[in-house]
């Protein structure tokens, strides 16, 4: 079997599946109902702008839009919130959290989320960046030993997405490791090595390739200037401090009840397997984190506007350089895609968005339980074009998979924006990618 450079690389990955139980839509609706204060942001001196008034009428075609993807992509459950500053907001849930039992899934089920996993990972880098215990100039040779290119490879490099390294999920023998036990653990010791049997793949600044690699070594750089385990920074510098509540970084299978079940076809065979309780270790930096609707929801709009660093890194942070995706741009662990802000994950099993578009002051965020793709493109991109064609026909998410070879029996890549697979990325986050990815089209993890 061949490994999908795509989906690995973006940890935001899918594949068609067919025969996915449908139920109608769950509860768990809101309309009209005035959105929790939002950050305001520089770039919208309007709040709301041309985003419509969230009424039933507008609900009614959301509503008809997102059960309309789920049934051509054979999509199990979807939740969806969405909001704009004196707009309303519209959260619902549809479709099932279990295929077997047909539990419905609802808004307070945790997720796994990819390569979201990396806007975390890098905010806690930039955090440190504004401590002055790293400089985004700064070579990775002088934290980490052992690097192809290290002194040359930056931390902007790797955050950007633009190190030229390899992707350790896009190597056959981690592909093979993982498919054929994911149960199994992996350091990130072990993933580097994965990686670093192969050349790197162009000088660093000179293009975008959405990699995982770039963000295990990231992980291992917090860790080093940060004095703690990743897992236990990322909570304490950016989890709390960001208000969520609901969002964890697991570092084995252990998963928050209540949980939607995940189904994938990136496997050993190629067939739909349920993933939930695989170990995302493998993720770790680039893909590992859960969460849920409401933190993420959250979580884009603080992302976005930078309320958590100083107003020169965010401003960095948000000089998005071309991917080679048509409307999709990348900065320092955050894709623009048409405008809307953010990245996208994807884990074998799990797809999920969150994006923030400043010109409206609206957030849009999605959460699905499978990772299959509907010809070559991410389920959670078919369903954030839906959504935005509706509410924002300006500014249209769309995180294509990329356009390199894929089988549809390994994982994928960024979202790259999107397109990260088993964990992707865009996203993307393989995002998406990513996702981004999930990425390419959905960076991953």
């Amino acid at each position: 079997m061949k490994c999908s450079q795509i989906r690995l690389r973006r940890a935001c990955a899918v594949v068609a599946a067919a025969g996915m139980l449908m139920l109608p839509a769950t509860a768990s609706t809101a309309y009209g109902q005035q959105p929790s204060p939002d950050v305001t942001s520089p770039a919208s001196p309007s709040p709301g702008g041309d985003f419509p008034e969230l009424t039933p009428a507008v609900a009614a075609r959301l509503d008809a839009a997102i059960r309309e993807v789920m049934r051509e992509a054979d999509i199990p459950g979807v939740m969806v919130s969405l909001s704009a500053p004196g707009k309303g907001q519209y959260i619902k849930s549809f479709g099932v959290a279990d295929k077997a039992s047909g539990e419905p899934i609802e808004p307070n089920m945790y997720m796994r989320i990819g390569s979201l996993t990396k806007t975390f990972t890098v905010t806690a880098m930039l955090e440190l960046v504004d401590q002055g215990e790293l400089g985004l100039d700064d070579p990775i040779s002088k934290y980490i030993d052992g690097v192809p290119n290290g002194d040359r490879i930056t931390l902007r490099n790797l955050a950007g997405m633009r190190s030229g390294l390899f992707s350790y999920s896009a190597d056959e023998g981690f592909y093979k490791a993982l498919t054929s036990d994911p149960d199994r653990p992996f350091t990130p010791q072990e993933l580097l090595d994965f990686a670093f049997k192969h050349p790197v793949q162009f000088q660093p600044g000179e293009r975008f390739d959405y990699c995982n690699t770039n963000l295990i070594l990231l992980g291992l750089v917090v860790e080093k200037a940060g004095g703690m385990p990743l897992n236990e920074f990322i909570d304490k510098n950016v989890v709390k401090p960001a208000g969520l509540r609901h969002t964890v970084f697991p570092l084995d299978a252990a998963f928050p009840e209540p949980h939607a079940q995940g189904y994938t076809n990136q496997t050993a065979s190629g067939n739909v397997e349920d993933s939930t309780d695989w170990n995302p270790s493998w993720g770790w930096a680039a893909g590992a984190m859960i969460s849920q609707l409401g933190d993420l929801h959250s979580w884009a709009r603080t992302l976005a506007t930078g309320t958590l660093l100083e107003p020169k890194t965010q401003a960095e942070r948000l000089e998005t350089l071309p991917t080679g995706i048509s409307g999709a741009s990348y900065g320092l662990g955050l894709f623009n895609v048409q405008g809307w802000i953010g990245h996208n994950g994807s884990l074998p099993g799990y797809e999920a968005i969150a994006m923030y578009l400043p010109q409206e002051q609206a957030t849009l965020t999605v959460m699905l339980n499978t990772d299959i793709l509907q010809g070559q493109t991410e389920p959670s991109t078919l369903v954030g074009q839906a959504i935005t064609r509706i509410v924002t026909p300006d500014h249209i998410y769309n995180l294509p998979v990329p356009t390199m070879p894929r089988n549809t029996a390994s994982p994928a890549s960024p979202a790259s924006p999107t397109a990260p697979s088993p964990t992707s990325p865009a996203s993307p986050e393989s995002p998406a990618a990513p996702s981004p990815t999930t990425p390419p089209a959905s960076p991953s993890p």
